[in-house]
């Protein structure tokens, strides 16, 4: 890297401050071609630089698709960056990174590029990509910090002593205990990304072994359909991360990548869940109503489950389906998804009880998650077919969230009914200002307005456990004193739950970790802390051998 010289213009920056900008993986989709960008500040100099904004000359046309470390501002062919909190100050001998994603057919060339800082600015300099190895670096710096990333551990050999039954409304392991499913959403997989959001920004080792340092026994993996048909008919879509980061990971395909995350959350003691969230590959397919889109057809959705079932079948790293993410759709909408005892290819019930059904013919170890739909009838009788398009004939709730056709038409799996798991999805009013939010709320008034009735019942009933698969949101009002009464529910009943979510990039709840997908925010993570499984201050696993991370017990253990 050749440092850049001050322009020739305005006040002289410091020739120890460098902006380099790297143009790495490059690939097409669904708004053309897209480029990553990953930029680094250096400061070799002997004082603080703070207040730095970073400008691009980019190509007409161009648009920005994600950015980490900071917000943009694109203004005709200027592209300026400001840093996140995080990474406005950049420390005598310290350095921060930056990100982006843009689009657009032309090339951005880094090299038209430039820092401005303290009334100085200093030109860009860019280099080529790093070079492709399949062996871990683990000298490099992370993430704009001086910490080095976690190495990777050796992966165990897979079991399968770890599946879980249920008995009741509680979820047991293979002696009959109970155990206590606690875990959190990673998405990236569903999004276009084809693997986790946040390696273009985070180290792929560290971030696992944080999730299991932090206490979270699953991961609840959003995928498409579209994504895990490809790599059934041998197609390996590019998956998009940092190469100088995550080194190791170069040369690998996306499955050969996905395997990885698998072995590499097996030896730290975490078990996965693999969610079906879309049908296509596409960061908006959760808006799709229904499991079947275009050209991915009911058929094909039941394709993609039978093909991760089988190919993991002997490993119970992969310990549970969500069958569906938040199958929802209103009266007048088509589709949208129904609950009844009709064989109709929009009736959810059916569809789950198919798919479910697929599954575990695969692998019967495994539990299968079945979310609610978005409307049921309020008078059964007159309305089972959900012929009505008049929304006062029905009661609401969040998408997946409905679980009331229970009640009226419980999902039978058969022979394999142990394995059954009910999953509603339930978010607080900065998502959403649901009516029961409207007039303030309580514990007492969430409870009976939305929790009893929808899906609580069911716990109550012992018909079968709950996971609550999505609940999450920003630490503010009115927000927080929605969290907090979820917390209550959940803890109080012991309630099975994946937090929405890990991931920075989540626009309307946020995530556990900050832009640089690294530093976890610690106020949330503490406020989530009260509800994960734990025993005299050490988190308790759901492997039987494999402690989870560095500060928890494995089953045997517990």
């Amino acid at each position: 890297m050749v440092k850049a010289d001050a322009q020739k213009s305005g006040s002289k920056a410091s020739s120890d401050v460098i902006l380099n900008i790297v143009s790495g993986n490059t690939w097409d989709g669904g708004k053309g071609k897209y480029t990553q960008l990953d930029a680094k500040i250096t400061n070799s100099g002997s004082s603080e630089i703070s207040g730095w904004t970073a400008e691009i000359t980019v190509p007409a046309g161009t648009g920005v698709d994600q950015i980490w470390n900071g917000s943009y501002k694109l203004d005709g062919t200027k592209l300026t960056i400001t840093p996140a909190e995080h990474n406005s100050k950049v420390s005598a001998g310290g350095n921060v990174t930056f990100g982006l994603i843009v689009t657009g057919s032309g090339v951005v060339k880094p090299s038209n590029s430039k820092l401005v800082y303290g009334g100085k600015s200093v030109n860009g300099s860019s280099s080529a990509a790093p070079t492709q190895t399949n062996q871990p670096n683990n000298t490099q710096n992370n993430q704009g910090n001086n910490n080095k990333p976690a190495p990777a551990k050796n992966v165990p050999t897979p079991t399968t002593d770890d599946w879980l039954s249920v008995k009741g409304n509680k979820i047991i392991d293979k002696s009959g205990k109970e155990v206590w499913l606690t875990g959190v959403n990673w998405f990236g997989y569903n999004t276009g990304t084809n693997t986790f959001d946040g390696l273009w920004a985070a180290d792929l080792n560290t971030s696992i072994k944080s999730i299991a340092d932090h206490g979270f026994n699953l991961i609840r993996v959003p995928m498409s359909s579209e994504l895990i048909l490809q790599w059934a008919d041998g197609k390996y879509p590019t998956a998009n991360f940092n190469q100088a980061t995550n080194s190791y990971l170069v040369g690998m395909n996306s499955l050969e990548i996905w395997d990885y995350v698998v072995g590499q959350c097996r030896a730290n003691g975490i078990k996965i869940m693999v969610d079906i969230h879309c049908a296509k590959t596409d960061a908006m397919g959760h808006m799709k109503p229904v499991w079947y889109e275009g050209n991915i057809t009911e058929k094909d959705y039941l394709k993609s489950l039978s093909w991760m079932a089988e190919r993991y079948k002997n490993d119970d790293a992969i310990i549970a389906f969500d069958l569906k993410n938040e199958p929802h759709g209103k009266p007048n909408e088509t589709p949208h998804a129904i609950w009844n005892n009709s064989t109709d290819p929009n009736n959810w019930k059916y569809i789950a009880e198919k798919a479910a059904k697929t599954v575990l013919s695969k692998n019967p170890n495994v539990l299968v998650m079945v979310e609610g739909i978005e409307i049921y009838p309020k008078d059964i009788k007159t309305n089972s077919s959900f012929k009505s398009t008049n929304d006062k004939d029905y009661y609401y709730n969040w998408w997946g969230g409905n679980l009331r056709g229970v009640k009226d038409y419980p999902i039978n799996l058969g022979k394999y009914q142990n394995k059954l798991v009910y999953s509603p999805h339930d978010y607080g009013p900065a998502v959403y200002k649901q009516p029961w939010f409207k007039n303030g709320y309580t514990f007492d008034s969430l409870y009976k307005d939305c929790w009893k009735d929808n899906w609580m019942y069911i716990h109550e009933t012992k018909t079968a456990p709950l996971l609550i698969g999505e609940w999450g949101g920003y630490m503010t009002e009115p927000n927080l004193t929605w969290m907090t009464y979820m917390r209550k529910l959940i803890k109080d009943n012991k309630l099975n739950h994946t937090f929405w979510c890990f991931n920075a990039n989540s626009g309307d709840t946020g995530g556990l970790v900050k832009d640089d997908f690294t530093t976890w925010d610690e106020q949330k993570y503490n406020f989530v802390k009260e509800v994960l499984w734990q025993k005299n201050g050490k988190f308790v696993g759901l492997d039987h051998g494999i402690p989870l991370g560095s500060n928890g017990i494995s089953l045997s253990q517990y």
